[in-house]
């Protein structure tokens, strides 16, 4: 029998109350939700790697305490990368690993991802990226001409990102005692003086702008793992983003946060800020670019695209009078030309990501639990 208290909430409850036009709370039963409860489970389940709330259980619950120093305190600030000070400069340094399933699917191989998520880790803390390290986990009977095209793509997105490749390790492990090839990477930046992007930075009257349409690289993976097939292809957004946010430091506005919204999507990302933040982010549905093949096939496999991983697009949080200048700089910039403003950051009902729909209606972005769609990276 689960531990889990299954009792309805209490109209007091955040998520259950909506601010009138004079700043009181109003609660309205018919827009009251009950966000779906964790799973209670001794064992890891596949919903603990989707980004979502159980990957966060798992963080908070398990590894931080485990990870805590003498005095108690948290290693680092959890962020997209760590910021560190080292001989008088500040060094951005991350670390991913990549699992998707099939290795290869329309605009990128698992080789790409694990540069461009790298190197992108390593931009939303406003970073030069320098250097990666990367580690093959090899499944024994693996096609070794399969393994040089994932190591092909890998060094070639590495060239295209700018980025060298300096050191490396490899294991295999039994067949049927892994999936082909995992790869882990480490990436090194140097942070340039003044920059200061963290989700902690969110601010009330904040503008939200995602840098372009959003869900591609989730349902170019699942249209190929399932053998989907749409009116129009649908490929996956993988590119490295650093030149992008170079752009939009260029236009010196005040840009406060930036994250990349992979796994988990735009819901768990918006959801992340908000927490880290203590602030309520507002969006309208209606404004956040969706390609209509990758909306159609939402629409008809049920999927929320929201909570769909991308791999080429961020999400800032700029001061409101910087946003249009940090807005024409991302326009001017080929990885920025569908930038949109989605939203805004404010005071009410603090860690809520509410989204205004279509209809003029409003209804909560709950963080994911678990993941509509596993091994997508």
């Amino acid at each position: 029998m689960s531990d889990i208290d299954e009792r309805p909430h209490a109209p007091t409850d955040p998520r259950l109350v909506r601010a009138g036009q004079d700043g009181s709370s109003a609660a309205d039963p018919a827009e009251w939700t009950c966000p779906v409860p964790l799973a209670d489970s001794a064992a890891v389940l596949m919903g603990h790697g989707g980004g979502g709330a159980m990957s966060a259980e798992l963080v908070e619950q398990l590894f931080l305490p485990a990870f805590r120093s003498r005095d108690g305190e948290t290693p680092v600030e959890l962020a997209d990368a760590a910021v560190l000070e080292l001989c008088g400069s500040r060094i951005a340094f991350t670390t991913d690993s990549f699992v998707v399933r099939p290795l290869f699917f329309p605009g990128g191989s698992i080789g790409d991802l694990a540069v461009n998520g790298t190197v992108n880790d390593l931009a939303m803390v406003g970073a030069r990226p320098w250097c990666l390290s990367t580690a093959f986990i090899l499944e024994e009977g693996t096609d070794l001409a399969e393994l040089r095209r994932v190591a092909d793509a890998l060094g070639t997105a590495a060239r295209a990102a700018g980025v060298r490749l300096v050191t490396g390790d490899t294991k295999v492990v039994d067949a049927g005692h892994g999936d082909g090839i995992y790869v882990n990477t480490t990436g090194l930046g140097l942070v340039p003086d003044g920059v200061d992007y963290r989700p902690g930075r969110a601010g009330p009257g904040d503008v939200v702008i995602v840098s372009g349409e959003i869900g591609a690289h989730g349902v170019a993976v699942l249209s190929c793992r399932e053998g989907l097939e749409f009116d129009t292809a649908v490929r996956s957004d993988t590119r490295p983003l650093h030149g992008l946010v170079a752009a939009m430091g260029r236009a010196g506005g005040d840009i406060h946060a930036l994250r990349d919204p992979t796994r988990g999507g735009l819901a768990a990302t918006l959801n992340e800020i908000a927490r880290d933040a203590s602030v309520g982010v507002d969006v309208r549905e209606r404004d956040i670019p969706i390609a209509g093949p990758v909306a159609d096939a939402c629409s008809i496999l049920g999927l929320d695209p929201f909570a769909i991983a991308n791999e080429g697009v961020l999400v800032a949080m700029v001061a409101a009078e910087d946003a249009d200048r940090v807005l024409d700089a991302m326009h001017a910039h080929p990885d920025g030309r569908d930038a949109a403003p989605i939203g805004e950051v404010t005071a009410n009902n603090p860690g809520v990501v509410a989204a205004r729909t279509g209809l003029g209606g409003e209804r909560v972005i709950d963080l994911p639990t678990g993941t509509e769609l596993p091994r997508i990276c």
